[in-house]
């Protein structure tokens, strides 16, 4: 954790114009923690230039610029194509726009594999508290539903470049690396948080040097076993984000995932027990820009809310090209390769109806909720599932199915730019968690 010169938290005004001062950011990398009081506002981040490399794309360059556009209807003689892929590491935080990724059971590689939560309680838990205090709380994760700041956290994922790795080892310069997450909060431009947090999860040793402990931690109705990292958060952000409770963020245990089950095929159809981790139900979200179109053109707007931006729905695969709400009717789709200069399949089973909460009512931009849009819409234009006659919905969730022949290795890429084959097609009906 870096922590720069506090003194502007003196006149710190956390009302909602503050939302444009302040912003957090949270990088993934692989260097050790370090704890650093530096003389200026220099990012932690900024030595990863020479090892390593951000993952991402631009955002000059990025597809979702478009996302308005007419262009995104169905062409003739063409079939549906992957416009944008999106991971979210830090659960309710900002996304990551790519244009590859890897797929494991658990959804898009990097996807939610971390999550806020708050101890629950029915007054405030001191940060101090006893051990047998805590035991009275329970701790139980929070999102943009609660926290909307939270949409102002942007996450940045640094990979090791192994061309930068080979010039600093020519150069005589040794490096240990190990995978870390960096939470940082600034005011303006100017950086002054900076905490480094483990990305892969860490060995026993470092658990146990960390002060990191395992606890149960409610996300909806279930109860998963996560690793605590509280100790590595600073408390400007728990009063930036008007979090009462004491918080702590989570690291998803790779022995400790949620079955999925409902809508998911079962066990004997996927090869496989579906799984998922700090997700809200399903590995993946897929979102189709034909729909949100002809939805939004059914949305009321205003001055605080002029378009509908996808990502206030969280999507990690964005399509293009496909009949509004076409997708509603799959229920087994293969990615194919197209342009993506990929040449493998990968297949998806479409398990349900992504049904809506007021959390897309949050601009992703500016972390300010409107008061009624789009979820007033979304009730009353798109109660279309008689699994929930009274929520809208908007999005189809997804489980990666995997070639029979990879065993325990199941693992595979998609891309932007692979198309769309539909391989089957029936009704949704959603089945409540």
């Amino acid at each position: 954790m870096a922590i720069g010169n506090h003194s502007w938290l003196k006149n710190l005004n956390l009302d909602a114009a503050s939302i444009f001062l302040l912003g957090v950011t949270i990088c993934a990398f692989l260097i050790p923690v370090v704890l650093i009081l530096p003389p200026v506002g220099l990012q932690k981040s900024d030595a990863l230039i020479q090892t390593h490399t951000k993952a991402g794309v631009e955002g000059s360059k990025s597809n979702l610029k478009n996302q308005y556009s007419a262009e995104h209807a169905p062409q003739t003689g063409e079939p549906p194509k992957v416009h944008s892929l999106v991971i979210y590491p830090v659960k309710s935080c900002k996304g990551i726009e790519l244009k590859r990724s890897k797929v494991f059971p658990t959804g898009l590689q990097f996807d939610r594999i971390f999550m806020f939560a708050q101890l629950k309680s029915p007054f405030p838990v001191a940060v101090d508290s006893t051990d047998e205090e805590k035991s009275k709380h329970k701790w139980e994760f929070v999102t943009q539903r609660q926290f909307p700041r939270l949409a102002n956290v942007t996450v940045d994922l640094w990979l090791p470049d192994e061309m930068k790795l080979r010039k600093q080892r020519k150069a005589g310069v040794g490096f240990g690396l190990r995978s870390q997450l960096s939470l940082q909060e600034a005011r303006a431009a100017e950086p002054e948080i900076e905490v480094l947090l483990p990305v892969d999860f860490p060995s026993t040793e470092d658990i146990k040097e960390r002060g990191y402990t395992f606890e149960d931690v409610k996300i909806w109705k279930e109860t998963i076993n996560a690793l605590n990292m509280e100790k590595d958060l600073p408390g400007e952000l728990q009063r930036y984000l008007g979090v009462s409770n004491k918080l702590a963020l989570f690291r998803v245990d790779p022995g400790q995932l949620r079955e999925v089950h409902r809508t998911a095929p079962r066990k004997e159809e996927a090869g496989y027990q579906p799984v998922t981790g700090f997700q809200d139900a399903f590995p993946l979200h897929m979102m189709n820009l034909s729909s949100l179109q002809a939805f939004s053109s059914e949305v009321p707007k205003d001055d605080n809310l002029k378009e509908l931006d996808v990502l206030r729905f969280r999507p990690n695969i964005i399509l293009s090209g496909a009949e509004a709400y076409d997708e509603e009717t799959w229920k087994q789709i293969r990615l194919k390769p197209g342009s993506s200069g990929f040449y493998n399949d990968f297949v998806f089973h479409v398990s349900s109806r992504t049904v809506r909460c007021k959390m897309p009512n949050v601009d992703p931009a500016t972390g300010v909720r409107h008061p009624t849009e789009p979820d007033k819409s979304l009730r009353s234009k798109r109660a279309v599932d008689e699994g929930a006659p009274l929520s809208g919905c908007l999005g189809m969730q997804l489980t990666p199915l995997f070639d029979p022949s990879l065993g325990e290795d199941r693992e595979g890429w998609i891309a932007v730019g692979m198309t769309v084959e539909v391989e089957q097609r029936g009704q949704h009906v959603y089945i409540k968690q």
